[in-house]
């Protein structure tokens, strides 16, 4: 697939002899992107699937036939379904409608219009009409429908053998050896809906947009090239990203508190910061857990009808037989990241997780930082935008 760009306009400016040669270059085509091993897969495939074809189809017509018992067609068959068994142009019902409509289309053509010239123009243009809306288009297919009208036969029996017959087996072997190859023949052409992967930068409806601005046919599915264009974003993400570490966008030195100390200190503490969590350490500052705004809201009887201030001085003034200390309300136990971990592996517990605050621990387990979402979202926003090329870094992480 590729987009028309404008030239530069400096491309104008080139000696004649240049652009000619720049435009030759068009002509040379690109790699296939296949290794030997897939190539090796390809041409076995298609030898066995025409081998088998031809077999079977000499053996059904019997030794004394004189009608033709193969079609040469099917060698282009063969090259789309064992070589691009992902294509929407190589599914069965593309090969199997898409043969057989535009033998029977061939043969009508040949039986209304007299001269081979005209038959065979309009018999190839009704079956890509038809093929279309039928969601069966297979280039062999043309081939088909002229091979109806150029040999003169009976459309309705040519459709039915060899055409039919040598598809099915064709199909048959492909479904087989595609299986058998580690390649998943019929290939699923809608995209599956998965609650696990992370939305990047676009939609599916992006992905329609721009494909009806294209407006072309492609030899991909719709599913594979979103697919596609995810693991490219992915990719890209993965490069800008990929080397951003907890150490460099963590807040330091963290606020944190030990569980003995009193709920009214804590709360002073994160009003004064004005921070919404407070990992809770031990005397060697091992995270023993984590005590945040909402464990004070969840707390604060908030089904009884009076002020929310009035709850929250009720709690943190310890009356009341509320709890006394942090450790009482804490939660516990906590997710912590490395200092060394990379901060893409943050994203899953932030958007899937429910987690707002990760303590960041070193070697030995001590509590060194924290990563905040406003810390991870900054720095998504930094990359977003290719400022500097740098590491973001937290300022407040608050």
């Amino acid at each position: 697939m590729s987009f028309s760009v404008p030239p530069s306009p400096s491309s104008s400016s080139l000696p004649a002899r240049k652009r000619m040669a720049r435009w030759l270059r068009h002509f040379w085509p690109a790699p296939l992107g296949i290794d030997g091993r897939e190539r090796v897969r390809f041409i076995a495939g298609a030898v066995v699937g025409v081998l088998l074809t031809a077999w079977l189809s000499r053996w059904w017509a019997g030794g004394g036939s004189a009608g033709p018992w193969m079609v040469a067609s099917l060698g282009a068959s063969a090259v789309l379904v064992f070589g691009m068994p992902s294509s929407p142009l190589a599914q069965p019902w593309p090969v199997l409608g898409g043969s057989t409509l535009s033998a029977l289309v061939g043969g009508l053509c040949a039986a209304l219009i007299p001269d081979p010239v005209w038959a065979g123009a309009v018999a190839v243009g009704l079956a890509i009409a038809l093929m279309v809306p039928l969601r069966c288009l297979h280039p062999p297919g043309g081939a088909m429908a002229l091979y109806v009208v150029l040999t003169s036969g009976d459309g309705w029996h040519l459709a039915a053998f060899p055409i039919l017959f040598n598809v099915v087996v064709l199909l048959v072997t492909a479904v087989v050896y595609n299986g058998l190859t580690g390649r998943r023949y019929p290939h699923p052409q809608r995209m599956v809906a998965r609650t696990d992967v992370v939305q990047g930068p676009f939609t599916a409806s992006d992905v329609d947009a721009a494909l009806a601005h294209y407006n072309q046919v492609l030899d991909v599915s719709r599913a594979d090239l979103e697919g596609l264009l995810h693991l490219a974003g992915r990719a890209a993400f993965q490069r800008t990203l990929g080397e951003v570490r907890c150490s460099d966008i963590m807040s330091r030195p963290p606020l944190a508190v030990e569980a003995g100390v009193s709920l009214k200190e804590a709360w002073a503490l994160m009003r004064t910061e004005q921070i919404k969590a407070l990992p809770v350490v031990d005397t060697q500052r091992l995270v023993v857990g984590i005590v945040t705004v909402a464990d004070f809201m969840r707390l604060a009887n908030l089904d009884v009808h009076e002020g929310l201030g009035q709850r929250l001085r009720t709690l943190v003034m310890g009356r009341g037989g509320q709890p006394q200390s942090v450790g009482e309300i804490m939660s516990h136990p906590v997710q912590v990241a490395r200092v060394e971990q990379h901060a893409m592996d943050l994203v899953p517990l932030f958007s899937q997780g429910g987690h707002h605050h990760i303590p960041i621990v070193d070697a030995d387990d001590r509590l060194v930082g924290v990563i905040t979402q406003t810390d991870l979202v900054r720095t998504l926003a930094l990359a977003v935008q290719g400022r500097d090329g740098q590491p973001a870094t937290a300022q407040t992480g608050r």
